[in-house]
């Protein structure tokens, strides 16, 4: 079992990682702002799309509360490239392939499907607040609601 390294009230672990659109992304850069850091385990499958496209689609509130948005998995940043123009989203994806950012976080975890185990990201985000602070964690996220429930708690902030 994977002990969750990022916890509620510790500074957040810092990252610099590749993007999609190519350079790079650090949480540091945003320090002064609110960061949504969320963790998925695959670009293009049907759950993890209908989150970027959640998030896409809530860029604008989710801007207008002071937050930048995002994603991570460990695809290459070409698929990040190919799922960005595929779905029309604009929110920031950084690319874990080489990192160890995903164990950091601790979402990096043996997961079960159909009875075989296996190592995946468990779908995760977690609210940084201005500080760089972690503020909340939604671990094991279900995507229904949940763009909405992360909005709430980033105007609450």
């Amino acid at each position: 079992m994977t002990q969750e390294l990022a916890d509620i009230g510790q500074t957040a672990p810092d990252f610099t990682l590749p993007r999609d659109g190519g350079g790079e992304v650090s949480l540091s850069a945003f320090r002064g702002q609110k960061v949504v850091l969320y963790f998925y385990p695959k670009d293009d499958t049907s759950g993890c799309t209908t989150q970027a496209v959640g998030f896409t689609e809530a860029a604008a509130d989710f801007a207008a509360a002071g937050a930048v948005v995002i994603g991570v998995s460990k695809d290459t940043v070409a698929k990040h490239d190919k799922f960005r123009s595929k779905h029309g989203l604009d929110v920031i994806l950084a690319s874990d392939a080489d990192s160890d950012l995903c164990e950091r976080y601790g979402v990096w975890q043996e997961k079960s499907m159909y009875g075989k185990a296996f190592m995946g990201i468990v779908r995760t985000t977690y609210l940084i607040d201005a500080e760089g602070k972690i503020a909340r964690i939604w671990s094991k996220v279900k995507v229904p609601g949940h763009v909405a429930e992360v909005l709430e708690a980033v105007r609450a902030l």
